[in-house]
């Protein structure tokens, strides 16, 4: 059997390595000529630590992964905390810790352990076609592929989602603005050990620690689409937005490097349940295309490519049903993480203030308890206990 993979991110090389991983052989096709992450950093939940262990790669990811040992939440214009609390009670909950990682680092390992020669760049998929015994994908440069079955794992503007569809899906504008970038670590703006965030405004300014002494960090804030800002004002349109806020920030955004600085306008895509068409499957943000107020959106990838290839290895009645098999798992499961990430923007980002002015307060009582469990009943949906 043969696995044609159009995407090299985070989705399509893990489900390469899980393929591969049970016998299945993989081509792997990107559409750029070098991967250049979208995003400083990502923080990977327990539920995603769990699949690239089974993937291999427990001891690489700790290498990277930086020390996330406590959360808290600061007031605005004075820095004072709301609360404060251990991640050790997550993590006996579970069974694995979470690890915030340098996007580009953790492409790089994802890269060395699937093989980096064995993904061909360049590769720009223009149409899929399938038969009764295979699939093809033809790319732009007039070459073409084929293979039993079919992984769109093409990102959030994939184009072999309306091939599945059989419509057309319009990206939705969540309502903020993020920047996000990495600094050193500095004890003055934040403890190196701990994701602080200070929230106010409907904005918010977070920092968490990744490997080589440095932050995480991103900015929020809820701005109109399609404003003219870009690297060159990125300090100017950050000084003004955070005017009045806590010495910590001022201090951020003195720090950052404006050119290394990413600005990206959120959106998530309308949930849909149909994943699969025939012999090819939707995989990561093709299919669940999020936003990251939850941070699950990597982590779903890594679900989707084990419960995949677990599909694929242990169903007999061939691989459309196969594929049927992953779509029936997974549908929910992501429709879920979208819903749900959905409705936390809206609280932090201030879409009905007193809704989020109410959290402000609540924050003030939080325990970790609350913020905690709700963690955990996200993690425990996974595919690995």
């Amino acid at each position: 059997m043969k696995a044609i993979v159009i995407g090299g991110g985070i989705g399509g090389i893990c489900a390469a390595i899980a393929l591969r991983r049970v016998g299945i052989e993989t081509a792997v096709y990107e559409a750029v000529t070098e991967i250049k992450p979208v995003g400083a950093a990502i923080s990977i939940w327990p539920n995603g630590v769990k699949c690239l262990n089974y993937l291999g790669m427990k001891e690489s990811l700790r290498a990277l992964g930086g020390p996330m040992h406590y959360m808290a939440y600061n007031e605005y214009r004075q820095g004072q905390t709301l609360t404060r609390f251990s991640m050790n009670p997550l993590i006996e909950s579970v069974g694995e810790r979470p690890y915030p990682v340098a996007r580009a680092e953790l492409q790089a390992m994802l890269l060395d352990t699937y093989g980096r020669d064995a993904v061909q760049f360049g590769k720009r998929v223009s149409r899929v076609e399938q038969s009764a015994s295979g699939v093809t994908a033809f790319f732009a440069d007039g070459s073409e592929a084929s293979g039993d079955l079919l992984i769109a794992a093409d990102g959030t503007h994939s184009v072999i989602r309306q091939h599945v569809l059989g419509y057309n899906t319009d990206r939705r504008y969540a309502g903020y603005v993020n920047w996000n970038g990495l600094v050193e670590i500095d004890n003055s703006i934040a403890p190196a050990d701990q994701w602080t965030t200070f929230v106010g405004e409907g904005k918010r300014v977070s920092l968490m620690p990744v490997s080589n002494n440095r932050f995480y960090f991103f900015f929020d804030v809820p701005l109109p689409q399609g404003l003219t800002e870009d690297r060159s004002t990125v300090r100017a349109d950050l000084l003004r937005y955070f005017a009045g806020w806590a010495a910590p920030v001022q201090q951020l955004i003195a720090s950052i490097d404006p050119q290394t600085t990413n600005r990206i306008e959120i959106h998530d895509i309308e949930p849909f349940m149909q994943l699969v068409k025939g012999r090819v499957a939707l995989l990561g943000d093709a299919g669940h295309s999020t936003t990251p107020d939850i941070g699950q959106g990597g982590c779903a990838a890594m679900e989707d490519a084990i419960v995949l290839a677990t599909a694929l290895q242990t169903n007999s009645l061939g691989i459309e049903d196969a594929l049927l098999r992953y779509q029936q798992k997974r549908a929910w499961r992501v429709k879920d993480l979208v819903l749900k990430a959905r409705k936390r923007c809206d609280v932090t980002h201030g879409k009905e203030m007193a809704v989020t002015e109410q959290w402000y307060q609540e924050l003030k009582q939080e325990t970790g308890e609350r913020i905690l469990a709700g963690m955990c009943e996200t993690i425990l949906g996974g595919p690995l206990q």
